[in-house]
């Protein structure tokens, strides 16, 4: 019964043969002071390049013999991925996406791109999934809406905590509207789209306001008791100039909060480098927002420190005094 001259090389003698004709492999290593750098050998790029020199390659057997690869394999050209993904076991390829953020942010972009692609037709065993940015914004989003109630909720004790006093904790809570209002003019000014970043801005400007907010009403209420206990609170002036001594006297520390806050946070805005896209809209949301609390803190607390008191303390006390008689 005839045999073959030789056995049939294994399969993975070819493959080595190949990888190292054409990626190379490493036969050793060269010391040079400090570094080291391997030795690689293979082809050379006219050979490695050339279909019929790779078909010349030898493949040994085990018996010794060598087998032309080109009478082992049929060898050709194939366009294929530069690397095969998967996950969750399942192959993946990425399509990259890159815009202006200036023009359009993540979530707006996506909601045009999904429109765009709504009729199309997937073969059976393929899906569409929108990653990357948009992913993690959706993940951070999910967290804001417990952070930003929670927030809010723990200023609103700390301060009743502080004052004890529903009334007064609800005229500091007043601020955050206040700044809300600098804070969206100056991001609609800037070209600025709500992200990530612009909502950590605006979480820190609550617990700015927060604190102003309460330094003014503990200047208001000094000059309230002040004034009380000097017996100056007979009628509604006498209460308003009360208050507007307390207002007056928060002038100077609130200018000086500002204009720290301000030297602060304004050379962000001409920042440069990596990183800086991102502070810069932590710190607009702030700058704006410190801005417009500065001016209606200053405007709006006192008028409503003036109704408060008139309306539950002074007034029915001017009316108490009238009644009274000599």
């Amino acid at each position: 019964m005839p045999t073959d001259p030789w056995p049939a090389p294994r399969p993975r003698d070819a493959v080595d043969r190949v990888v190292s004709a054409v990626g190379g492999e490493n036969v050793g290593e060269t010391v040079e002071g400090l570094q080291r750098f391997p030795i690689n050998v293979r082809y050379p790029r006219e050979l490695r390049e050339d279909l019929s020199s790779l078909s010349r390659v030898l493949v040994p057997t085990m018996s010794g013999a060598q087998v032309p690869l080109g009478q082992l394999a049929d060898i050709r050209l194939v366009t294929g991925p530069s690397m095969i993904r998967n996950e969750n076991g399942l192959l993946n390829g990425y399509v990259l996406l890159d815009f202006d953020t200036a023009q359009t942010d993540v979530g707006t972009y996506v909601k045009r791109a999904k429109a765009a692609v709504e009729g199309l037709q997937l073969p059976p065993g393929y899906s569409l999934t929108w990653s990357g940015q948009f992913e993690n914004m959706l993940r951070v989003q999910e967290r804001l809406a417990l952070i930003l109630p929670l927030t809010l909720v723990l200023i609103f004790g700390l301060i009743w905590m502080n004052t004890r006093s529903a009334a007064k904790t609800w005229i500091v809570v007043l601020s955050v509207p206040f700044s809300a209002v600098g804070a969206f003019w100056l991001l609609y000014l800037l070209g600025y789209n709500m992200s990530i970043a612009v909502w950590v801005g605006l979480i820190a400007l609550l617990g700015i306001d927060a604190e102003t907010g309460v330094f003014m009403l503990l200047y208001l209420d000094i000059a309230y008791e002040q004034a009380k206990k000097e017996g100056r609170l007979r009628s509604l002036p006498e209460l308003r100039a009360a208050v507007l001594e307390g207002a007056v006297t928060r002038l100077r520390p609130k200018f000086m909060t500002t204009a720290t806050l301000f030297l602060g946070l304004i050379p962000i805005m001409w920042s440069v480098g990596t990183g800086a896209d991102v502070m810069k809209r932590i710190a607009a949301p702030m700058i704006g927002g410190v801005f417009t609390s500065f001016l209606l803190e200053l405007i709006v607390y006192p008028i409503l420190f003036e109704l408060w008191k008139w309306q539950t303390e002074v007034k029915k006390n001017v009316q108490l005094s009238i009644c009274t008689p000599d």
